[in-house]
């Protein structure tokens, strides 16, 4: 829908490199969490990161970092469940 996106102009992540957020096939281990804790600091200082995880968990996101979350820490959020 249009203006879902609006939010994305003001965020901390605008024009990085997406590979910040997402790993890539077979990253596993210290390199994935080290990637991943980089762009969760960069989510810390967004201004719009409450409206990141909101789409993210509206759609379902399966993939990267959204929100300052990983998908797995998303993944819980959706289940009730707790980390």
């Amino acid at each position: 829908r249009e203006g879902d996106w609006d939010w994305q102009v003001n965020a901390a992540c605008r024009g990085l490199d997406t590979a910040n957020f997402y790993h890539p096939e077979n990253e596993r281990g210290p390199s994935r969490a080290r990637r991943e804790q980089q762009a969760k600091a960069i989510c810390a200082h967004c201004p719009v990161i409450e409206n990141c995880l909101r789409w993210a968990l509206a759609a379902r996101e399966p993939y990267g970092v959204w929100g300052g979350t990983s998908a797995e820490e998303r993944e819980l959020m959706l289940s009730g469940r707790s980390a």
